[in-house]
């Protein structure tokens, strides 16, 4: 039964689609396909009922022998559950996460829900409204969740649930960020992870994957200054957890 040597679960609007295509690159690599509906098998519980003996032959029957396979499915950072399950069933499973500024992500997640037809509030108000609206969420929106800005940004209590059930080198936590600043070095680093022959070249061309910023789209100075200090602490939290290697975002920072 062919199961995956691992899995890219997170952030939304943080650069696993990229992550995604640059493996597919990979000549030594399967990832699970299509890239959209993800496999979520972690994360819906009918499908987990189903049993590995599904999962394998849904996503991972035409891997190549010998090729390193793989999936991704961006929720299973938010899902304690689903970070038990993993554990459970691939211990030995490779986890790859890429978080963004959760400012900038916070607003690119805005700006794809209002692209989506899905949000009809500005900025400021949906902040506010956040819990109420996460609280009434219809079920067909229960995994795009589409008014999560604020508390997908927080990264240390997402992420802990891995943190606690795998050895520390089973995971790599990427920046986003470096994306844009360094494509083939991150290509790089996923790759030697992954114990695979780093190709650097893989990352050109790639460029920007399902886009929500358009030229003007300018998150509210007032918006960005509260968003940075509701993210001080959360981001300090992050820092404890992951360690130096993990370099958290300056607040200086200018969006792309």
């Amino acid at each position: 039964m062919r199961l995956p040597d691992f899995i890219i679960a997170g952030a939304p609007r943080s650069g696993t689609t990229w992550l995604y295509s640059l493996l597919e690159r990979h000549p030594d690599v399967y990832v699970a396909k299509p890239v959209t509906p993800e496999p979520k098998f972690f994360l819906v519980d009918s499908l987990y009922e189903r049993g590995l003996e599904f999962y394998s032959k849904t996503w991972f029957a035409p891997a190549p022998s010998g090729a390193m396979a793989g999936e991704k499915s961006t929720n299973y950072l938010e899902s304690a559950p689903a970070a038990e399950r993993i554990a459970r069933e691939l211990p030995s499973v490779k986890l790859v996460f890429i978080l963004r500024d959760p400012v900038e992500r916070a607003w690119s997640n805005y700006l794809w829900s209002k692209m989506n037809g899905l949000e009809t509030e500005d900025f400021e108000t949906a902040i506010r409204l956040e819990a109420e609206r996460e609280g009434t969420l219809p079920d067909r929106l229960r995994f795009a969740r589409p008014f999560s800005y604020l508390s997908r940004g927080l990264y240390a209590d997402l992420l802990r649930p891995y943190v606690e059930r795998f050895p520390r080198h089973h995971l790599l936590v990427l920046r986003f960020e470096d994306i844009i600043d360094d494509p083939a070095s991150l290509a790089a680093t996923l790759h030697q992870f992954l114990g695979l022959p780093p190709r650097r070249a893989d990352a050109d061309g790639i460029g920007v994957i399902n886009p929500s910023e358009k030229p003007g789209d300018l998150m509210p100075a007032s918006m960005r200054r509260a968003l940075t200090a509701r993210y001080e602490e959360p981001n300090q939290r992050l820092a404890a957890l992951l360690g130096p290697s993990f370099t958290i975002w300056s607040t200086e920072r200018t969006p792309a």
